[in-house]
């Protein structure tokens, strides 16, 4: 099989599509075929060596796949040989073919091509496990996204405005503010203006801010306490801007804020299954019913990798990148 393989990891890194060993199946595994991946964030950490696999894991980068399933066994009960898939994975999606836990497999609805399901997992257990699980979002509650452009960001805007709650999103340019409303945000701000933070805090005066979906960490700590209103809920996902800052800790104790760090990809498999278990219960059905979509910014073949990689450098996406791999 081919697969993408990081050379010289680091800041002079490049990709190559290459021939490496095919994946074995193990007990409870399935192999698909890969027909489609996406880009994330973590992809470009992990080829300058920021942010390693979990131990065990492939090397080769890869959050999610959408794919066909071309081997199964005797013990694998809940789906079959050319049934249509995607799946988060902790590693493996730029590559031809990949070895996944049955319980880990979401069957694509099927009014979605490979490209769009390839845009479900990352973004939305993601948004799901940190606005519901971990935020504990409640109706008419106000919840502020940072990176609404973002995979995550568009579908953290889209199951918050699902659960009836007020949705707050900054992005970078008129472009993206503008889709952001189409998805659902009651208001966006432009984080290049310098006084988005006060007309958020204008706008919430009265009770503060509830829920803080924070992808980009040191840069708007401090803001984002002072946003908070009693009780609020700071969720820290991604640390775009630094991870180290200073905050009124007299703030936090004050109004009894909450504030709490979540990753996805070290998760333990049993944590992942449950998880998936409630997107499959709970999120499937709203693609299936068009009440959620899939927000593509772009696909690109797998050869030109590098070039979906700078894209997303260069912050110009609105939504999922998707890599063809067929």
């Amino acid at each position: 099989m081919n697969a993408i393989i990081i050379k010289n990891a680091g800041k002079s890194s490049y990709l190559e599509w290459t021939e490496v060993p095919m994946v074995k199946r193990k007990a409870g595994e399935v192999i698909v075929k890969v027909r489609s991946t996406a880009v994330n964030r973590a992809d470009l950490l992990q080829r300058r060596g920021l942010y390693p696999p979990p131990d065990g894991e492939s090397e080769i980068m890869g959050l999610e796949c959408a794919g066909e399933i071309v081997e199964t066994g005797l013990e694998v009960t809940n789906c079959n040989v050319g049934d249509r898939v995607c799946a988060l994975l902790a590693g493996g999606g730029y590559a031809d073919y990949i070895n996944i836990h049955q319980d880990m497999i979401l069957p694509i609805p099927s009014n979605l091509s490979f490209d769009e399901a390839a845009a479900i997992p990352e973004a939305y257990y993601t948004a799901f496990l940190n606005l519901f699980d971990m935020g504990k979002l409640k109706p008419n509650e106000i919840c502020l996204i940072y990176s609404g452009g973002s995979g995550v960001g568009t579908a953290a805007i889209q199951l918050a405005k699902f659960a009836k709650s007020k949705v707050i999103t900054i992005a970078g340019s008129r472009e993206k503010m503008r889709r952001c409303i189409e998805l659902g945000a009651d208001h966006v701000f432009n984080y290049k203006e310098d006084q988005f933070i006060n007309k958020i805090k204008q706008l919430t005066k009265v009770t503060g801010v509830d829920l803080i979906l924070d992808t980009v960490g040191a840069k708007y700590s401090a803001k984002s306490i002072d946003l908070l209103g009693y009780r609020g809920r700071l969720i820290l996902i991604g640390v775009l801007s630094g991870s180290i800052a200073e905050v009124d800790l007299g703030q936090v104790l004050k109004k009894n804020i909450l504030i709490r760090g979540s990753t996805l990809r070290n998760r333990s498999i049993q944590e992942k299954i449950i998880l998936t278990q409630k997107i499959k219960s709970f999120v499937l059905p709203l693609f299936e019913d068009g009440v959620l979509k899939p927000v593509i910014d772009s696909v690109y073949p797998i050869q030109l990798i590098e070039d979906a990689h700078q894209h997303m450098l260069a912050n110009k996406n609105f939504g999922k990148i998707v890599i063809s791999v067929v």
